[in-house]
Parts: structure tokens; sequence; C-alpha cells
């Protein structure tokens, strides 16, 4: 699934309808360069979720759990990006509550794949407009989604797609 992404409050929309679909035991991992809308993603998920925040870019602890505020699961939120790999990954014992917790990895491409069979692995890409499809300046973002496993499927992630 492909979507065009116009403005950081659409990718928090973005987000947020993604927490419509997700419960314990889900897994998403986030990819993308610098500054692509990896955290603000997050958010969206973290208030889509009803959890206590800010949802912050966790780089500097890896790891933050945001407990949640309406009886939903809790947001694990890491970021892989300081992670050697596995091993490192590995120390941070996210396998303790991938099954209670909506757990979302950013940098987690090459790296967290393990965790979990079932998983939704976010790409976004930034793009210079120009294209007609955003206001002179703006960068569209171009977010791909692929489920993988028995868990997602299209009719799974039909509410993450409308606008």
């Amino acid at each position: 699934m492909d979507l065009d992404v116009p403005d950081a409050d659409s990718m928090t929309a973005l987000g947020e309808r993604l927490a419509g679909v997700l419960r314990a035991g889900d897994l998403v991992l986030l990819g993308g360069d610098l500054g692509a809308g990896k955290t603000t993603l997050a958010q969206g998920v973290g208030a889509g979720l009803g959890v206590r925040g800010p949802v912050t870019s966790p780089t500097f602890v890896i790891a933050r759990v945001h407990p949640s505020l309406v009886d939903g699961p809790p947001l694990v939120h890491v970021d892989a990006y300081r992670l050697g790999g596995w091993d490192e990954l590995e120390d941070i014992d996210l396998e303790a509550t991938l099954d209670e917790a909506v757990t979302l990895v950013e940098w987690g491409e090459g790296v967290a794949e393990g965790l979990a069979g079932d998983r939704l692995e976010i790409h976004i890409d930034r793009s210079h407009g120009g294209d007609g499809s955003a206001p002179e300046g703006a960068e569209v973002r171009h977010v791909h989604v692929r489920a993988v496993g028995e868990r997602w499927d299209e009719a799974a992630l039909a509410p993450v797609v409308r606008p």
C-alpha cells in the first residue's frame, strides 16, 4: 500500500488512523531518512492509542514505554538507529512486552524483523514538491506500508488508507 502525505499534520493523522487498527502484540517497523517523518507518525500512533506522552524521539534512551490512559495497550517506542544489530536489540528485552504492547521501532529495517513474524513495515521517503501535488517548496512524503504475516490483510489496513 502506498500513500502520499503532504504535511506533518497529515502524517500525524495517518498515525492516528494506524493506531485504530493496532492491538497488543503488534509490531511496526519504521524506516526512512532523517527528517522523513517517522517520529511524527509515531506521535500520531501515540495519540490514537491514547497513551501518556509526549511521544518524542527515543534516540538517546533507545526505548520508551508510554502507558495507556484509556485501558488500551501501552506503546513501546524504540529507536534502533544507534544499535549495532540484533544482539544489541535483544539486550533491550523487547520480547518481555511484545505480546502486551504495540511496539514501534524507528530505524527497525534490517534490525528488528526477527521480533515477530507478523508485522507492518513502513518506509517513508521525502520528495520535494513541484509535481503539482503539494504547495511550492513543500515536501510530500511517500509512505509505503508492507504487511507481513497472517495478521495483516487489505481489509485490516483499509481504515488506514482513507483520507
